[in-house]
């Protein structure tokens, strides 16, 4: 019985606030017009859950690459909780419109592949069309793409008795992500190492005890700064 109420406990959170937060496109003002662009693809860890819209991920991403001289506008995010990789890939559809638009792209999906039940196959067949887009809407293709792995939220205190269960499919679910981003010549980031110390630390969580918090997001962004800096060149 505890496990049951966990697992509709944990369907309400993850599922139903997806209602609450749709695709987001930053204004892009006109002192960025003619400098790097950033398109962000994903579900509840790229839109930011929970956190205030400066603590996403993506946008710290953008404000470190500004603070290290290059010129990025605020990031085109299309993501929203609870979304899978089908989800994700027909939101693309609906909302993007000119290829190699951008400099870079990033991917992150996966978890509600693996929530929902999602067979590995399943997923693997889905992110492979999502790769194929997203390196379309890449200004160099899979040089300016990156893929940040699946955060383990197994060590959270959501997942209680299914720690160890959602802990081993979330490795097996990135083993399929890296696997497709290696066939595409896409850079795989592993970030999930870094959300596992929300088992020691309860500041990396939101209050919801499920979703990063910003503190987190900056850890993420501060392991891959230094390698997506290599995907763009010097602004003069």
């Amino acid at each position: 019985m505890k496990k049951i109420l966990l697992i509709l406990v944990i369907s309400g959170v993850l599922m139903s606030c997806g209602n609450l937060v749709e695709t987001v496109q930053e204004d892009v003002d006109t002192e960025y017009e003619n400098n790097y662009s950033y398109l962000a693809l994903g579900d509840s860890y790229t839109i930011g859950e929970g956190v205030a819209e400066e603590d996403r991920w993506p946008v710290q991403l953008v404000e470190n690459l500004n603070e290290r001289g290059y010129k990025v506008a605020p990031p085109k995010i299309i993501a929203k909780t609870g979304w899978t990789s089908r989800n994700l890939f027909k939101a693309m559809e609906k909302e993007l419109s000119y290829t190699r638009e951008f400099d870079l792209v990033s991917i992150l999906i996966g978890v509600n592949d693996q929530y929902q039940g999602k067979t590995k196959r399943e997923y693997e067949e889905d992110l492979r069309e999502v790769f194929r887009m997203a390196l379309n809407y890449s200004k160099t293709r899979e040089h300016g793409v990156f893929a940040l792995s699946i955060p383990d939220y197994g060590v959270t205190p959501f997942a209680g008795d299914n720690s160890e269960e959602i802990s081993a499919e979330i490795a097996e679910f990135n083993e399929v992500f890296k696997k497709i981003a290696e066939e595409y010549g896409v850079d795989f980031y592993n970030i999930t190492p870094i959300s596992r110390e929300a088992a020691r630390d309860p500041d990396l969580l939101v209050e919801d005890e499920l979703h990063p918090s910003g503190i987190m997001y900056r850890y993420w962004v501060e392991e891959i700064i230094d390698e997506i800096t290599q995907k763009l060149p010097n602004q003069e």
